[in-house]
């Protein structure tokens, strides 16, 4: 059976090439960066090439770069390095729980949060945040695309709003990257995340941009790396390899974007003239391009089984996700859809497609295919 992955949006192959540019340092290169010896300086010079790299692709200075474990570590750095007790931190119901659980613990230590219930595609947008900012706050923390429905945050105008209001703005990148531009200048961002391994990079690595002349309070303590501001030995193959995924992506960006609007857009199509009303795309027609997420309604006053759903697919050869991977083994319905306003039935029988730069004509033909034959067959047992 041929297997169809459709889970970019969870986690992306390793790309040759990034595998390539790590592969001197998984080996014979084995220095640590903070070393003076000839191994060590050799380990260095790879980081701060990749942060060369990677601070050009987001027109930042070197300095401005933070490397980290990932994007969950970043953006809990972003939020715990720059509000502390007494700050106002304004979100969203529908960010990532790496930022909503950081919010709630924060919550916990004085600091006083906000969260914006998001429009109708599930962005929030100027007039709702200009709403939020009539009382001073330290820090705006919204997701640039998010991770189960792809609706995209319009930040330049967002970041227009925090400017005049005197506020930092941060956005989780994570899902942007590839697809969306990450001109940190453009984008008027304060701070921003991005993870290596959403990007065909290697996992356990991410960064946190920071604008320069920011004061961030470390997490980690006892290492002087990262000026300061995350200390622990850098993770050299993984540094390098991100720095090769964003610039392999970069590169492809426009191609990758158009080619995945149309396969979405091919996929969508066949799904809605299949089930009509009887599922509600909740990804709006402007999002970042290779997510599409959708959920069944109940039929005849039968909910479909969300878990069972996803179960069919992957013994038919399908990978997909019910939203965040994070969240995976969780029963509860996704807390994205709920804030759109979708009942806790529908939004338990959500499926997020995610395509990535492999993704096929054929698999797309042959994921909908198996998924009509499955919520078919699911329909006729219940009834």
């Amino acid at each position: 059976m041929h297997e169809i992955y459709l889970d970019h949006a969870a986690t992306t192959p390793l790309h040759p090439k990034v595998l390539e540019a790590m592969l001197p340092y998984l080996g014979d290169q084995y220095g640590n960066a903070s070393s003076a010896h000839r191994m060590g300086r050799a380990a260095r010079v790879a980081v701060e090439h990749g942060r060369e790299q990677i601070a050009h692709i987001l027109h930042a200075e070197t300095e401005n770069i933070i490397f980290t474990s990932g994007g969950t570590e970043a953006n809990n750095l972003a939020l715990r390095g720059l509000c502390h007790s007494g700050d106002r931190l304004i979100t969203s119901t529908a960010e990532h729980e790496a930022i909503l659980q950081t919010a709630a613990a924060l919550e916990e230590e004085k600091v006083a949060v906000d969260r914006i219930q998001p429009g109708p595609w599930g962005a929030v947008t100027s007039a709702q945040l200009t709403a939020h900012l009539k009382k001073s706050a330290r820090l705006v923390s919204l997701m640039y695309v998010n991770n189960e429905t792809g609706a995209v945050t319009p930040l330049a105008a967002l970041s227009e709003v925090c400017r005049q209001a005197g506020v930092l703005l941060h956005t989780d990148g994570v899902q942007a990257a590839g697809y969306l531009p990450l001109d940190v200048q453009t984008l008027g961002v304060d701070a921003m995340t991005l993870s290596g391994h959403k990007i065909y990079g290697p996992k356990g690595i991410g960064l946190l941009y920071l604008r320069s002349g920011l004061t961030l309070t470390p997490m980690l303590r006892g290492g002087a790396q990262e000026r300061s501001r995350r200390g622990g030995t850098e993770n050299v193959a993984a540094i390098v390899g991100m720095a090769a995924a964003l610039e392999e992506v970069e590169c492809r960006k426009a191609e990758a974007s158009e080619r995945a609007y149309r396969l979405r857009g091919k996929l969508q199509d066949r799904l809605t003239g299949e089930f009509a009303d009887e599922i509600v795309v909740t990804t709006p027609p402007a999002a970042a391009p290779h997510i599409l997420n959708v959920a069944f309604k109940p039929a005849r006053g039968e909910p479909l089984d969300g878990e069972m759903l996803l179960l069919n697919l992957d013994v038919e050869g399908v990978m997909v996700s019910a939203g965040s991977a994070c969240a995976s083994g969780a029963l509860e319905p996704s807390h994205v859809l709920m804030a759109l306003g979708l009942d806790r039935d529908t939004a338990s029988a959500a499926v997020r497609f995610s395509l990535g730069y492999q993704t096929t004509e054929t698999d797309i033909s042959e994921a909908a295919d198996r998924l009509i034959r499955i919520v078919r067959r699911m329909r006729r047992v219940r009834t």
